[in-house]
């Protein structure tokens, strides 16, 4: 009983700790609430999007601390080893050494953080106190550390905390150290003295590479493996002439060390190597096993006959292209080349100074006729197609404009030419010189071939199976931008459960891929560059395997992942945080201008914080429950809906407007109450599961008008209509009663998050999955382009409703192309598209025929903007209509006809610039401006507002749509 005793008064000293951590950190964060809200203008900028990372704060040259920190928080199996770390009282009452306790503090600090990052609301934490205390080890508090010296005091401190745990201090105990365990692996170094072989086994964690003189990874391994070889230099007397090393054990997390710093002993300050360092996603440590020590050094030895063939090939090669006796090299096929050009010019008998002499008397401008490549004919082949209307014209109109003719050309000197050579010699000269190229071209492509046969054979001489057993999967990059003294840290960390790369800057935190950690990692063209790979055992599950439930074996998401005592102070964070934002919420309604207050009504009638999205469903709903973080919820119960009509069902107490979607879940729910009371909640979900799936089937059935759309009613009616398959139909109805909104019933909610943690990521394609919703939101976008277009054309903005229209038209087209109901009726954008082009064209047309400088530079801005993109774009459209390749002919022809008009040179110089972009739509990138975002209403609103506007253009009547 004493003892039970004595392990309860532990427990709660051990959460009285973590309870006065909890009221430090929330503290902190209020302190650093002013600040918090300088650099985030909204409130929204503060709060977590569902299960997005949460980024962590950069609190004063702190961005080091940041990328080592998400790279090991986002590898699961350390993750756990911080969360559930405990130190019993008896062992915290042995620790009395200022080391000790500073070790323990760090963890402690450490988990909070890590806590956070799993379950908090926060968009980005605040990690002052686990800063303060590694700031305090080093001799500065101000200075940026480097990511080497904080890693390896990271790793020190852990492995000692870790030791504390386990209570033992031997070597045999500290091979049992998690942290041992996970990142040190040993290595044997051989040498050879006197004949003998030497031996030595070390210990290593992060192992260094040096960058200069190698181009990738690889190279870098074997310039670290075998320093230089062995070898005797006399049979006689034998002497140390290098060394080798091998892995022996490898580390599940293997990390290297780029060492990308040097000191240069001139300068006397550190210099950073920008040098370019390529490394692979997966690297096969086989062939630096000591294990595979022997089938190792057979393929080194081909290696390296391999290279000296290779050599010997690129020598000979080089000769070919840089050939000569004297300082300057050319290369021989073309100084051949050139030598037969000149037997082959017509001999002269003119002096050079004489014919320098006859081409200093050359005709007036004025005699000079209009270019030739400007009367070529069009059917020639050389002639540009896009320009055809521009030669025509011209062919038809004598010009005399200034800024048209040709400028006299100035007499180029005749080619070097033989003084005298008969039939006889030339044609000898022809046939050697001619057969010697053909010689020599031969040799150069035979060489380039043995040299990429050569190279290919290089590549995969480590490429076969028994050395292909040993995977190491890159899990984080860690980036330093700027030079020695200075600078900025990232980490690009891989998703291992949705198989993607994400940037970790700060707290921002943005969704990546391999091109561009390529870009920015690999180094050689920019200050940025890899400055440490964090590399894990491919063989090995458990690393990236998330927690699961012992009893149910499912896997643990958010604040279900979390020991007791650690959810509670998440919690309490969370809540704290819920009420500062209701504080900011307050104030904002309070001081809002009534303008504001009135623009803002129809949208947030109660100053709701978060804007929810016009989405049909939530791409991923909330997998665990969610703490009370306010006031209970006014939204009525489940009785009380069912009382009311069709009509006012989307309405809660409060007022607020659901989407439709959540509309009919909640009729659903309240169809299916008589099997909740009776059968308990998850036979009342399946049954309101039901109801909504086969209403959504039957409203997919009726047929797609532009003024009456049920696609835009919910995602279901849209994926029905695309045969999108059953599991992506059913996960996106399941995450629907999974929605805040039903917290009014909280059983139906749980047990549908608790369905939803059912779904395995074998059983659920992500990648598919994501793709629908992409689509349904494209779909949407494109709707609420083109009615923005319509509404602006209705009021005569004919460059706003271009801009809108010109998007809806391509981002439809790439929708159509993955079937006939992924997107609306492109005709109709393409019609009033080509409305749009030609009023618009005919305007700036006007504003350049004007000729006041202010005027002609907005038609020419319009035109970069607007029209010139739009034409672009329409001239790649292989499936143009008629209409709109008439339209564009037209509006080229237009501009074509400018040239025989009179206007002054300035005028003219501006047209001619402006031509060859109007014509030419095959050069060059398109870009076409983004336009303003506009709020995505309600599918009702959206088809009521197409109705009024349709009604409206053709009506030639403005019509009002509040």
């Amino acid at each position: 009983m004493q003892e039970y005793h004595h392990a309860q008064e532990e427990e709660g000293e051990f959460h009285r700790a973590l309870e006065v951590s909890a009221e430090e950190n929330a503290a902190r964060m209020k302190r650093k609430r002013c600040e918090a809200q300088s650099e985030m203008c909204s409130p929204a900028d503060w709060i977590r999007q569902e299960e997005w990372p949460v980024g962590i704060r950069n609190v004063g040259s702190t961005c080091w601390f940041s990328a080592v920190i998400q790279s090991l928080f986002h590898l699961p199996v350390f993750r756990r080893l911080v969360l559930n770390y405990h130190l019993s009282g008896r062992l915290l009452e042995k620790c009395k050494s200022h080391t000790d306790k500073r070790n323990i503090a760090f963890m402690q600090e450490l988990r909070c953080l890590f806590a956070l990052m799993v379950g908090s609301t926060r968009r980005f934490v605040d990690p002052s106190a686990a800063v303060e205390l590694l700031r305090n080890a080093f001799r500065t508090s101000e200075a940026q550390q480097d990511v080497s010296e904080f890693s390896h005091k990271l790793l020190e401190w852990l492995e000692d905390a870790f030791q504390m745990a386990a209570n033992g201090k031997n070597a045999e105990d500290k091979q049992h150290n998690p942290m041992v365990q996970l990142f040190y692996g040993t290595f044997v170094t051989e040498r050879r003295h006197e004949g003998k072989s030497l031996y030595n086994i070390e210990q290593f964690g992060q192992y260094p590479l040096q960058v200069n003189g190698f181009n990738n990874l690889d190279e870098c391994l074997e310039g670290a493996m075998v320093e230089k070889e062995i070898e005797s230099l006399h049979s006689d007397h034998n002497v140390t002439s290098g060394r080798e090393r091998w892995f022996k054990k490898l580390p599940p997390v293997l990390t290297f060390e780029l060492s990308r710093f040097e000191f240069n002993t001139q300068l006397g300050r550190p210099e950073k190597i920008h040098k370019k360092l390529e490394f692979p996603q997966i690297i096969y440590m086989d062939r630096y096993l000591h294990k595979n020590i022997e089938r190792t050094n057979e393929r080194r030895g081909e290696v390296k006959k391999l290279k000296e063939q290779l050599a010997a090939l690129q020598q000979k090669l080089e000769c070919y292209k840089n050939y000569g006796s004297g300082p300057l090299k050319y290369p021989l096929a073309d100084m051949l080349q050139f030598v037969l050009e000149f037997a082959s010019t017509k001999p002269t008998s003119v002096s050079p100074a004489e014919d320098l002499r006859r081409s200093t008397s050359s005709p007036s401008p004025a005699s000079y006729p209009v270019s030739e490549d400007l009367s070529k004919d069009s059917s020639e082949p050389d002639e540009m197609d896009s320009s055809e209307g521009f030669v025509s014209v011209c062919q038809r109109t004598p010009i005399y404009k200034p800024f048209t003719q040709c400028k006299p050309p100035s007499e180029c000197p005749p080619h070097p030419a033989p003084h005298s050579i008969t039939e006889e010699e030339l044609h000898f000269v022809k046939t050697c010189l001619q057969r010697w190229r053909s010689e020599v071209e031969h040799d150069i492509n035979e060489l380039k071939a043995s040299i990429d046969k050569l190279n290919q054979m290089l590549e995969g001489i480590y490429s076969d199976n028994s050395l292909c057993q040993v995977p190491y999967r890159l899990h984080a990059v860690l980036v330093h931008e700027g030079q020695a003294s200075a600078g900025h840290y990232w980490a690009y960390i891989y998703d291992h459960a949705n198989q993607r790369w994400m940037k970790y800057n700060d707290v921002s935190i943005t969704e990546s891929s391999w091109e561009e950690l390529e870009r920015d990692s690999f180094g050689g063209m920019t200050n940025a560059s890899a400055y440490c790979l964090m590399y894990i055992d491919d063989r090995l599950p458990h690393l990236i395997t998330e927690d699961t439930d012992d009893e149910t074996g499912q896997v643990l998401r958010s604040m279900d992942s979390l020991p007791p005592v650690l959810r509670r102070f998440v919690q309490e964070d969370n809540r704290w945080f819920q009420q500062e934002l209701s504080e900011w919420e307050g104030q904002f309604c309070q001081t809002a201008t009534p303008q504001e207050e009135s623009t803002s009504s129809a949208e947030s009638p109660n100053c709701s914080l978060q804007q929810k999205p016009v989405e049909p469903a939530p791409q991923s709903g909330p997998s665990a429950e969610e703490p009370n973080q306010g006031a209970p919820s006014e939204t009525p119960s489940v009785p009380e809906v069912e009382k009311r009509t069709d009509d006012d069902a989307g309405e809660t107490a409060e007022g607020m407007m659901l989407t439709p979607a959540m509309q009919g879940v909640i009729l659903a729910i309240a169809k299916a109450r008589q099997t909740f009371d009776s059968e308990g909640p998850e036979a009342g979900l399946i049954k309101a599961f039901h109801e909504e799936y086969s209403r959504l089937y039957e409203l997919s059935k009726e047929e797609i008008t532009p003024l009456e759309d049920a696609r835009l009613q919910h995602a279901l009616v849209y994926f029905f209509q695309n045969k999108a398959p059953k599991r992506v139909i059913e996960r996106t109805l399941l995450e629907q009663f999974t929605d805040r909104n039903l917290s009014f019933d909280e059983s139906i909610m749980r047990e549908a998050r608790a369905k939803l943690r059912l779904i395995k990521p074998e059983d659920m394609d992500m990648d598919e999955y994501l793709q629908w919703h992409d689509d349904y939101r494209l779909f949407r976008t494109v709707f609420v382009h083109l009615l923005t277009g319509l509404e602006h054309y209705q009021h005569g903005k004919m460059r706003e409703a271009l801009n809108y229209l010109a998007h809806a038209y391509e981002t439809n087209a790439s929708l159509l192309l993955k079937g006939d109901k992924r997107g609306v009726d492109n005709s109709l954008i393409a019609v009033y598209r080509r409305k749009c082009l030609t009023v618009l064209n005919e305007s700036v047309s006007r504003l350049f025929c004007s000729g006041e400088e202010g005027k002609v530079e907005d038609g020419v801005a319009i035109m970069d903007e607007a029209v010139i993109p739009c034409l672009h774009l329409m001239s790649r459209d292989v499936g143009l209509s008629q209409e709109d390749r008439d339209a564009m002919e037209n509006i080229r022809s237009h501009w074509c006809c400018c040239l025989s008009q009179d206007m002054d040179v300035a005028l003219q110089a501006k047209l001619a610039e402006l031509l060859p972009r109007v014509l030419d739509g095959s050069t060059g990138a398109v870009v076409l401006k983004d336009p303003p975002k506009v709020q995505v209403n309600q599918a009702h609103d959206l088809c009521s507002r197409l109705a009024a506007v349709m009604e409206s253009i053709h009506n030639a009547a403005v019509v009002t749509v509040k």
